[in-house]
């Protein structure tokens, strides 16, 4: 350094910290249309373009939105709302079955800047159960509602309403068929043994898929959001980490917004969402290296899937530990990406 006047030393500290000016405040909003095992040999390049598209609209959708000066809330609505009306993912139209043969839905949202949040589960009437939970958010006291009360408090909230043969495609009724024939929870039962150190096996494709989206404003506020049709097959009316308030949805300012895929038993346990937040916050790791180790934790433990967070400054990641993962980003300049495969 010696040699540099004042000027330039000014000028050298300024350059050799350009890189990290240029990625903070980059990522806007990511979004995600579940995990699983997910192989480029067993798409279809229409099947590829139609996913792609999907994830597409959504981003376009919450863009529209982040770069008018909307909020992060709108945002990752807007976003899930357009996954949750694609049937290709497994959420509002096109969500999976239950073993009774009912389409029975979760949804949650959160704010980064309040800490409100709001959750619906097992839903079946709401077309866009990601309404149904904001408005449990910003229309009462409450945080979560399950069942024919969730469903109840949706109509009375004004939102959309249909018939629940709205929700159903012809082919999540026969991934029903063929998981009622594969008898799935003796199948889990019997295996549990064979992975000592275990709590299942490894899921099943047909099994899970979630849809999410997280999201930061100008204001620099954070949110996220989370909605799935849950895991084919399920009984005894089973929720997952989706509407879970910090196991697979998450968003806090002064860290993190985090929405989760996944088998959802494993993201419970471990409190996947608020644990990324909580590493942030306690031990300063940066996002990427918080989401690798709860993945790796989930994995520990027997469980897959995968995330996707958004940190403060616009940093993002979206690990898996899945064959594949639906998934894409937008940054502040409207540039999109879009991945599925590993």
């Amino acid at each position: 350094m010696k040699g540099l006047g004042f000027c330039s030393l000014i000028i050298f500290l300024f350059l050799g910290f350009m890189p990290a000016f240029a990625q903070q405040g980059s990522y806007v909003m990511v979004v995600h249309g579940g995990a699983g095992t997910i192989l480029k040999k067993n798409m279809s390049p229409a099947q590829e373009a139609a996913y792609r598209a999907g994830i597409t609209r959504a981003l376009q959708a919450g863009y529209k939105i982040l770069s008018t000066g909307g909020t992060s809330l709108d945002a990752v609505t807007a976003a899930v709302k357009v996954l949750e009306d694609d049937s290709l993912f497994n959420a509002g139209k096109g969500a999976v079955f239950t073993h009774d043969g009912r389409n029975e839905m979760d949804a949650a949202i959160m704010d980064g800047k309040t800490r409100a949040a709001g959750a619906v589960a097992g839903v079946t009437i709401v077309r866009n159960p990601i309404t149904a939970a904001r408005a449990v958010m910003e229309k009462s006291e409450h945080v979560m509602m399950v069942g024919p009360g969730a469903d109840k408090f949706a109509r009375e909230a004004g939102l959309e309403i249909v018939d629940p043969s709205y929700f159903r495609t012809e082919m999540r009724w026969r991934s029903l068929q063929q998981a009622l024939k594969d008898d799935s929870l003796k199948k889990i039962q019997s295996n549990a043994a064979v992975a000592p150190g275990k709590l299942g096996i490894k899921n099943r494709d047909n099994k899970f898929g979630t849809v999410g989206a997280v999201a930061l404003d100008k204001q620099g506020n954070l949110a996220a959001a989370t909605s799935t049709g849950g895991m084919t097959d399920k009984k005894f009316g089973r929720i997952g980490d989706s509407p879970i308030i910090g196991a697979g949805t998450y968003a806090n300012n002064q860290t993190v917004a985090v929405s989760c895929t996944g088998w959802g038993e494993y993201y419970i346990r471990n409190v996947v969402a608020y644990d990324l937040s909580a590493l942030m916050e306690y031990k300063g790791l940066p996002v990427q290296q918080a989401a690798r180790e709860v993945i790796t934790k989930v994995g520990n433990m027997g469980g897959d899937g995968g995330l996707i967070a958004l940190d403060k400054n616009g940093n993002m990641a979206m690990p898996f530990n899945t064959e594949g993962m639906y998934r894409g980003s937008v940054t502040k300049d409207g540039k999109i990406v879009v991945e599925i495969y590993k």
